[in-house]
């Protein structure tokens, strides 16, 4: 199968995120609940979970029945809109506190374009900032500097080539939780500065966690200069509180983007915010901002997130998962102590990355420490235990509610069998084990 793939799809995989050294035989059969098998036969505990989608479980029952119950009514008809739509807009707007109004993608990175797009449109300028570390999708002006080595950190990093120059000038890269950088680059350039994009918790680097201070700042800067603030929220909106980061800080973007977890796993994505600025969209008539998208609000997946999203607020999703993250976190600290491994164990709720580092990072700057031999060396020793960490550099894993205590402790179980391993041989071929690193001129 691997060698049938590889002869029509280009690298064997749909996307470069899934083409992992090591990994390149890897034929996924079936996913329930928190495993998965491939075609061997071989069965996984898995916390790389798609990159996050899947809060509730692989394959959960009630959001297939949802999907399968709509699929027998309703497909895709491409005009006008269904009820299914409307209530989720409903749904999300009660949930997000930036939400006035909302729109709906098929990923995240369709809903990040329209945002900086949007933006551009309603400030008439040009300049977008963006920070070391954080993801924000595939299109040009924001595919820089995310795993960037340390002699890229500082300039322009971009992801892939064929991204024409001027694009990269209209983005300024600064560092994350650097509150007097943001004053500085405002005050210099804050009558060009269309939007500021940010992950709230940059989660692409595993997981930096906001000053509040920093988020504050940024709040501010962009008021006062007239500039759009646009919180990335694909990864922590619901995954981390229903309400996205934006609740638990307290701070109110002027728009937001969504994905992921909100479906649980199903392809979607949304965009919402200030109505001022969603209403420049052309799904209203005249609007100058052009919107579109053949599977923009799918019934079958307006059904999955309807159901995600009601089981989320109906039963202890976030309860359990929390337990879980906390539990983990604090046994692996402990277990590193035990071993005598400098790390530290970060996360937060259902998130956890073990950084081989001295102390707790608070920018990208501090992750170009962390040890990416024992990092991904770990890791891939896991998979000979039925674990399945994603075995790339500076990755989070994740937890869902169909995760259990019993998961958990064969999770730090293997986890010490693994790092002796990996102490008693540390040799790890570490290429190709950073991906979103910096594209090399074809």
């Amino acid at each position: 199968m691997p060698e049938r793939a590889r002869r029509l799809i280009p690298g064997g995989v749909n996307s470069g995120q899934r083409n992992v050294p090591g990994l390149g035989d890897l034929v996924i059969a079936r996913a329930r609940g928190s495993r998965f098998w491939d075609t061997t036969g071989r069965e996984y505990t898995d916390y790389h979970a798609a990159f996050g989608p899947p809060l509730l479980g692989h394959a959960d029952p009630d959001v297939d029945a949802a999907v399968t119950e709509t699929a027998r009514e309703l497909d895709l008809c491409g005009v006008g809109v269904t009820e299914g739509e409307v209530r989720l807009a409903e749904t999300l707007a009660e949930l997000m506190p930036s939400f006035e109004r909302v729109l709906l993608t098929s990923t995240g990175s369709e809903a990040t374009f329209h945002a900086l797009r949007v933006a551009r449109a309603a400030t008439g300028r040009r300049l977008v900032v963006k920070f070391q570390g954080c993801y924000h999708g595939w299109h040009d002006s924001v595919s820089l500097n995310v795993i960037s080595a340390p002699d890229r950190v500082g300039r322009h990093d971009p992801i892939s080539t064929g991204i024409l120059p001027e694009v990269l000038e209209s983005t300024l890269v600064l560092r994350f939780n650097d509150v007097a950088q943001v004053r500085e680059t405002f005050a210099t350039h804050g009558a060009d500065i269309a939007a500021v994009i940010v992950e709230p918790v940059p989660h692409n680097v595993g997981c930096l966690l906001p000053d509040q201070e920093f988020l504050a700042a940024l709040r501010e800067e962009c008021t006062s200069h007239g500039s759009v603030l646009v919180f990335d929220e694909v990864i922590t909106g619901v995954r981390h509180d229903l309400g996205g980061w934006q609740r638990i800080a307290g701070i109110r973007p002027d728009l937001t983007t969504m994905g992921k977890a909100i479906a649980n796993g199903y392809p979607i994505g949304a965009i919402g915010g200030r109505a001022d600025l969603m209403d420049l969209f052309s799904s209203r008539p005249g609007a100058p901002v052009f919107f579109a998208g053949t599977y923009n609000g799918h019934p079958a997946v307006v059904a999955a997130a309807l159901a995600t999203l009601d089981k989320l607020r109906a039963e202890p999703v976030h309860e359990h998962v929390f337990r879980l993250g906390e539990r983990v976190r604090t046994e692996l600290s402990a277990l590193y102590a035990g071993l005598g491994v400098p790390a530290v164990v970060a996360g937060y709720g259902s998130v956890f990355v073990t950084y081989f580092l001295a102390k707790a990072p608070r920018s990208y700057d501090d992750l170009l420490a962390n040890d990416t031999g024992m990092f991904v060396g770990y890791r891939r020793r896991l998979l000979d235990h039925g674990i399945f960490e994603l075995p790339l550099n500076l990755k989070r894993s994740h937890l869902s509610y169909a995760h259990t205590d019993d998961d958990v402790d064969r999770l730090l179980a293997a986890t010490e069998i693994a790092v002796r391993a990996q102490l008693a041989d540390p040799t790890t071929d570490v290429s190709g084990a950073s991906t979103m690193a910096g594209a090399l001129p074809c």
